[in-house]
């Protein structure tokens, strides 16, 4: 797979498809501690991506198998 680049603008439109096209994950972490006693922690991951896109790549590690396990 080849990177573009290209020197026009793109407007809102195009960036939100090609984000929803190709999905964009955020993985943080955070933890809270005080004198070594951990108060707080707390783990994020947002996913942002069309249900076509994420049904395909989470297919594609296992995600979907737990999943329809969970809910049965």
């Amino acid at each position: 797979m080849a990177v573009e680049k290209t020197m026009a603008s793109s407007s809102l439109v195009e960036v939100i498809d090609r984000i929803l096209d190709k999905g964009i994950v955020i993985d943080a972490w955070a933890r809270i501690s005080l004198v070594g006693i951990e108060l707080l922690a707390i783990e994020a991951r947002v996913v942002v991506a069309s249900v076509d896109t994420y049904l395909k790549y989470a297919e594609a590690i296992g995600l979907t198998a737990s999943a329809a396990e969970a809910t049965a």
